[in-house]
């Protein structure tokens, strides 16, 4: 997910989504412990994606505005 499509979402959409993403964080990192994770690569993509959001987030809160 790009930070413009991000941007789109509201600010409950953005929690939404973090929320939805550690848990399936979650579900990878269990996956990866046990070696029946297929596509490590997804760790590390959803890692920067709830990063992505968590700093949209902080930015919005800063500038004081709430879409």
């Amino acid at each position: 997910m790009t930070s413009q499509e991000i941007r789109k979402l509201s600010n409950e959409e953005i929690l939404e989504k973090i929320k939805t993403g550690k848990c399936e964080l979650l579900n990878l990192r269990m996956q990866n412990a046990r070696g029946a994770l297929e596509k490590p690569h997804k760790l590390n993509a959803l890692k920067k994606d709830i990063a992505r959001m968590m700093t949209i987030l902080k930015e919005r809160e800063m500038d004081g505005g709430n879409k």
